[in-house]
C-alpha cells in the first residue's frame, strides 16, 4: 500500500491523539516525548476508538472497558484489550505526518 499522509503535525498534541481513516482503516497518531506513532485506533475487544481515551505518556486507555495499550509498540498492556495492536511506521514531509501501512 505504501506511504499515506494523513494529518498535520499541528493536529497531534501530547494529550490529543489525531484519529485518521486510511482506506477502510482506523489509526491514531500519538505524539510521545516529540516523536509521532501510529497504531490501530479500533480497541479489539469493544470496537471504541482509543484516540477518544485516557491518554498518559507512551499509553492509551480504551474509553469503554479500561484496557491499556503502549502506543510506541501496540502491547496491550492491561485486558480486555484480546491482543496486540498492529503499529505503523510514521515519518514527517514538511507539515505532513505520513504512515506506511505495508507493514501488515
Amino acid at each position: 500500500m505504501g506511504w499515506f499522509s494523513v494529518c498535520k503535525v499541528s493536529y497531534v498534541k501530547p494529550d490529543a491523539p489525531f484519529s485518521a481513516k486510511v482506506d477502510d482503516k482506523r489509526i491514531g497518531i500519538y505524539l510521545v516525548d516529540g516523536e509521532y506513532f501510529a497504531m490501530e485506533d479500533i480497541c479489539p475487544h469493544a470496537n471504541a476508538l482509543l484516540t477518544q481515551g485516557f491518554v498518559d505518556g507512551e499509553t492509551v486507555e480504551c474509553p469503554l472497558h479500561g484496557a491499556l495499550f503502549d502506543v510506541r509498540t501496540g502491547q496491550c498492556l492491561r485486558e480486555p484489550g484480546d491482543r496486540d495492536l498492529v503499529t505503523y511506521p510514521v515519518r514527517i514531509n514538511g507539515d505532513q505526518i505520513e504512515i506506511d501501512l505495508a507493514v501488515e
